[in-house]
C-alpha cells in the first residue's frame, strides 16, 4: 500500500505525488479517468486564496476542485459539460454562467487532445484532436471566458500535458497552451508534475517507447498565470 504524503506545500518547481488523494478519502472519485491529483489543487489554493474566496473550476471532471476547496473552507462553483455529479453544474468552459470579475481564483484541467473518451455531448473539446487547429481555437476561447470571470490581481492555474501518436506524432500543447495564456495573464510561475499514470510502470508499453523510438510522457505542466489591475480609462 502507497504511504500518502503529508499536506506540506512544495517548495520547488518539481512536484510529485505517490497517490492521487490525500488524507483517509478520496477528493474527486478514483474511477474518473484523468483526474486531477487533490495535492496539487491543495498547493495551489493554499498559495493564492484564502477562506471564503470563490474558486472556480470550468471542467470540473469528477469534483476534485469541490472537495478540496471545501476541505479548505473556500466556496466554490464547479462545471463541466458533462457532470459527473449533482453538485457540479452542466456548463461549457467557452460560456460560463458567472458575471465578470466573479471568481479568486480559477483552476482548470482540460482535454489534451483526445486521448480520453470524456462525453458525447455535442462541444466536448476533448473529442477534438490536438493536431486539428479547432482544438487550440477552442482552448482559447476557454482561456479567454477565464479572463473575463477572473477579478483583477488574482491567479489561476492550469495543468495540461503534450501529446504524442504514433500515427500523427507530437503537438507540443503545453507551449501552445502557454502561448494563448500570456495574451491574457502574466505567467508567474511553470511547474512540471510527475505523472504517474499506470501504464508509464508497464514493461510493453515502455519497451515500445524504446523500440519505436518515442517517448511516454513523464509529466504534466502546471501553468500559474495572475490577472493584471485593470487600467483606469
Amino acid at each position: 500500500m502507497i504511504k500518502k504524503p503529508p499536506l506540506n506545500l512544495q517548495p520547488t518547481t518539481l512536484w510529485d505525488y505517490p497517490s492521487q488523494h490525500y488524507g483517509d478519502r478520496m477528493q474527486g472519485d478514483r474511477r474518473y479517468i484523468g483526474a486531477t491529483p487533490s495535492y496539487i489543487i491543495w498547493n495551489l489554493l493554499t498559495r493564492y486564496t484564502r477562506e471564503k474566496d470563490l474558486i472556480v473550476d470550468p471542467m470540473c471532471g469528477s469534483g476534485t476542485t469541490i472537495d478540496v476547496a471545501n476541505d479548505m473552507d473556500r466556496d466554490v462553483k464547479g462545471l463541466d459539460i458533462a457532470p459527473f455529479r449533482k453538485d457540479i453544474v452542466k456548463a461549457d468552459a467557452r460560456h460560463l454562467p458567472l458575471k465578470n470579475e466573479d471568481a479568486d481564483f480559477v483552476f482548470i484541467d482540460p482535454p489534451y487532445s483526445d486521448h480520453i473518451d470524456y462525453s458525447d455531448e455535442e462541444g466536448c473539446i476533448g473529442q477534438i484532436r490536438a493536431e486539428d487547429p479547432k482544438y487550440f481555437e477552442a482552448m482559447a476561447d476557454v482561456i479567454a471566458e477565464i479572463d473575463r470571470i477572473l477579478k483583477p490581481k488574482r491567479y489561476m492555474g492550469l495543468y495540461i500535458c503534450d501529446s504524442f501518436k504514433k500515427k500523427s506524432g507530437f503537438v507540443p500543447i503545453g507551449f501552445k497552451i502557454f502561448e494563448i495564456l500570456c495574451r491574457h495573464f502574466i505567467p508567474k510561475e511553470i511547474i512540471a508534475v510527475t505523472r504517474h499514470n499506470k501504464t508509464l510502470k508497464m514493461g510493453n508499453y515502455r519497451k515500445a517507447a524504446v523500440e519505436g523510438n518515442f517517448y511516454l510522457r513523464g509529466f504534466n505542466y502546471l501553468f500559474i498565470m495572475k490577472k493584471e489591475e485593470q487600467a483606469s480609462p
